[in-house]
């Protein structure tokens, strides 16, 4: 991963668009699948979403950049006592019978030369949350009869 360019990963998950879209704009959803010390969340620009403490010394900083209802939803990064500024972008494709997610992660070379900050450190992350932690959430739960 070259730290210069932007960040893309993207998935399919086997479900509608408006499944995903809630799950990116659900404050208890993101909780399951983005990051647990999320504690408001609103799909507004401008909006700043607010974290519980979690011991860390890297306290995350985001706020809303961009909504597109149903179809894109974009925040800033950026670490409390930090320097550096990034801001992730999800959009959502339909296609059929599943959806397309496109992350794009730009800004990582903003972040300092601190192995917290490394760009294979986002990567590896982003796989494990959207390639992972996401699909497992929007796969619907069979009972064993």
């Amino acid at each position: 991963m070259n730290i210069n360019e932007p960040f893309v990963l993207e998935e399919y998950y086997h479900t509608p668009a408006e499944h995903v879209w809630q799950a990116l704009t659900d404050v208890n959803a993101m909780k399951v699948w983005y990051f647990p010390q999320l504690k408001s969340f609103q799909p507004v620009v401008g909006f700043e979403m607010q974290f519980y403490h979690d011991g860390s010394a890297y306290q995350k900083r985001w706020e809303v950049s961009q909504v597109v209802t149903g179809k894109k939803l974009a925040h800033s990064w950026s670490y409390v006592g930090y320097t550096g500024l990034s801001e992730v972008t999800f959009e959502l494709f339909p296609d059929r019978h599943c959806t397309m997610l496109k992350l794009t992660h730009t800004g990582l070379a903003t972040f300092p030369n601190d192995p917290h900050f490394s760009p294979h450190r986002f990567e590896q992350g982003w796989q494990q949350i959207i390639s992972y932690k996401l699909k497992e959430y929007l796969t619907p739960k069979t009972n064993p009869q």
